[in-house]
């Protein structure tokens, strides 16, 4: 007994040791400022959570030492914990590793939605070049080989037990107790990731928690795609989103000279206001902010998500985002919300067209495109293979830039565009130097691209009847500025074109999604159908606000308040103002009637 005693400890200690280092090793990997007081601290409150983790992986070897009190420790019990050391050193490394190099792209733990991105591998990994991928690869190998060796380390001399059914009775007491350990205890809260939680700095939070729990822990919530909120009564529910949202069009201001003009929508690829005039960047995008003193500025527009995925159904569809699903990824839901290129086809007979460089079959794109009513798809496939090389993601903007002015003046009118852009992206290989600072090349070059073409736009006889419409997808972190600022998902919105009356600021509070019932509103066509959209220039537009989810949180505003609070933690993590509560009530209605309106479809 005393042999299966001291191996069950060591096995229980090597795993715990590895997730403490592993620890350590993703604060000085990822961190821009840490003292040995966050090191001690997130070892400390992560704690509770590295055990329980740890009892899970304990308990295959539990169960199999309880079979050698029959059979002792013969070749097949060794072979067995043999392919389990192997299955639990290549998990755990994977883990790690991921987790670790992940986090700098996505500020999140490592999740389950992930694996949505293995069916398309070549887009998951375009954000980063070849060396990088091979080093974290060996790095991997490494971590495991270590693991498995430790674990192989362990004595294994067990032999038949001479006090059979003792040993056997005492073993099976013990499973309740690691049951009780893996649960966190008896009471009605099982362990979960908000019991690390301890710090107002969310990096420190996100240290704390073990990233294989993470992973398993997030299949509860991605098991079935849908997520019900539910933080109140349906009909208090009701009362404030009906306040909210109105899908009427009154009395606006006309912002166009014509209510047939061409349209092209352009998604600027991560371009958020950090980099523009909004971040007090004259420098970055020159084009863009004289752009948006000649045309239409939305000027506090905000951004509704954190990825194109979701960015996208947020424009197109005027559909809110969530934060830990994406519509785009669920066919089944996607096909029945409203979109804009099918609404201008049925209502006025518009052509559409949508253009994109990289692989538009990447996160159901294709699908949410043609059940949205385009009928005509440009992407990387249509390039020739030296073009296609261009950039990691596929087609280069500049490269695309020119087709989208190709299609303006071949289409028959009027017509409709969509092109997202796609250079502005990690790894942000694009062909200038302007900065010492990749990523401001990258959106530079945008820019440069940007201006390129509406310069030309502008020369050709197609320019008078349309209107550009210029909107990121979503904004990014940046040098401090993540989701605990406002700044982070200020984004601008700017319609240029000749089909725009005059040069106009609009100062309200709003959001992407209200791009859809607002140019529909322009057009005198109905948005009855986009019933989280709002006309920003309606009479009925009384209740100025704007809302960004991202994985488990979400940030709320308003003209005179900010709120970003954490779902994990169930707490505000930062805000600005006097209006706190009654931001956090809204948004939550919002989250919840958008869910029940998405499972009912």
């Amino acid at each position: 007994m005393k042999q299966r005693v001291i191996y069950l400890a060591k096995f229980y200690a090597v795993t715990l040791l590895t997730f403490l280092v592993a620890k350590m090793a993703f604060m000085l990997y990822n961190a821009t400022e840490l003292s040995v007081g966050d090191v001690g601290n997130v070892l400390w409150h992560g704690l509770s959570l590295d055990l329980s983790t740890a009892l899970y992986v304990l308990s295959v070897p539990l169960l199999v030492m309880m079979v050698t009190i029959f059979t002792g420790c013969n070749r097949i019990i060794k072979g067995v914990l043999t392919f389990y050391y192997a299955v639990i050193a290549l998990a755990i490394a994977l883990a790690t590793v991921a987790d670790t190099c992940l986090y700098e792209f996505w500020l999140f733990k490592l999740d389950a939605s992930c694996l949505q991105y293995l069916a398309t591998p070549t887009e998951a990994m375009a954000s980063v070049s070849t060396g990088y991928l091979v080093v974290r690869a060996v790095v991997l190998l490494i971590v495991m080989a270590v693991l498995f060796a430790a674990y192989r380390s362990i004595a294994l001399n067990m032999t038949k037990s001479r006090h059979r059914l003792l040993e056997l009775v005492a073993g099976l007491a013990f499973i309740p107790l690691v049951v009780i350990g893996i649960r966190g205890g008896l009471g009605e809260s099982t362990t979960n990731i908000g019991q690390v939680y301890f710090s107002e700095r969310q990096f420190l939070n996100h240290s704390a928690v073990n990233p294989l729990f993470s992973f398993m822990a997030s299949f509860e919530k991605t098991a079935t795609n849908n997520v019900t909120y539910h933080f109140m009564t349906d009909e208090e529910c009701q009362r404030i989103v009906s306040s909210l949202y109105n899908t009427k069009s009154c009395g606006q201001d006309t912002l166009l000279t014509t209510d047939r003009p061409n349209i092209v929508i352009i998604l600027l690829e991560s371009c958020g206001g950090t980099f523009t005039e909004i971040g007090g960047r004259s420098d970055v995008t020159p084009n863009l902010n004289r752009l948006s003193h000649e045309g239409i500025d939305f000027a506090n527009c905000y951004g509704n998500t954190w990825r194109t995925d979701r960015g996208t159904v947020c424009t197109w569809s005027g559909y809110p985002s969530f934060p830990t699903m994406s519509v785009m990824k669920m066919p089944s839901k996607s096909r029945s919300l409203p979109n804009l290129a099918r609404t201008l086809r049925q209502e006025r007979g518009y052509e559409t067209h949508y253009l994109y460089g990289g692989d538009i079959n990447f996160t159901n794109m294709r699908s949410y495109l043609i059940g949205g009513g385009f009928s005509e798809l440009t992407w990387m496939d249509d390039y020739s293979r030296e073009e296609q090389q261009t950039s990691k993601w596929g087609v280069r903007d500049d490269i695309t830039f020119g087709t989208l002015l190709q299609l303006t003046q071949q289409m028959k009118e009027p017509f409709l565009i969509g092109y997202s852009t796609l250079s502005s992206h990690a790894p942000w290989d694009v062909p200038v130097k302007q900065f010492n600072d990749e990523v401001l090349n990258a959106f530079f070059y945008l820019d440069q691209c940007l201006g390129r073409f509406i310069d030309e736009l502008r020369r050709s006889s197609r320019w008078q009847n349309t209107v550009v419409v210029l909107l990121p997808d979503h904004g990014i972190p940046y040098h401090g500025i993540d989701e605990t600022q406002p700044l982070k998902n200020h984004i601008p919105m700017i319609w240029v074109g000749g089909a725009v009356k005059e040069p106009r600021r609009i100062e309200q509070v709003c959001n992407q999604t209200d791009l859809a019932a607002t140019l529909l509103g322009q057009l005198g066509i109905s948005h009855d159908d986009y019933t989280f959209s709002r006309d920003v220039l309606s009479d009925t537009y009384t209740e100025p606000f704007a809302i960004n989810t991202y994985d488990d949180g979400f940030s709320m505003y308003d003209s005179t308040s900010f709120v970003n609070y954490d779902f994990i933690s169930n707490r505000v993590v930062a805000s600005q103002g006097n209006n706190n509560e009654r931001l956090i009530q809204r948004a939550k209605a919002v989250l919840q009637a958008a869910s029940k309106d998405l499972n009912e479809r």
